[in-house]
């Protein structure tokens, strides 16, 4: 069970500033070469993907990618 946070007007003692460590924004996405297929998939598969997409507001594609790059690492990892 959470516990509500009682703030007060204590002071908050020995304070310090943190460097910041984070990598700036065009080194957090790594980028992959991609290469350009045609795939026939099943009209339902299709559907699915893109009222998925709608709901989470991005591309269809992109989520068929994300699906088949996780399948291919999960089962490089295994092999």
């Amino acid at each position: 069970m959470k516990t509500k946070t009682k703030y007060t007007e204590e002071p908050m003692g020995h304070l310090r500033v943190v460097k910041d460590f984070l990598p700036p924004p065009e080194k957090l996405v790594l980028k992959e070469d991609n290469v350009k297929v045609t795939i026939s998939l099943k009209k339902s598969s299709i559907s699915f993907f893109k009222d998925q997409a709608k709901i989470q507001k991005t591309s269809y594609q992109r989520m068929i990618r994300e699906v088949v790059d996780w399948y291919a690492s999960h089962y490089q990892k295994s092999a």
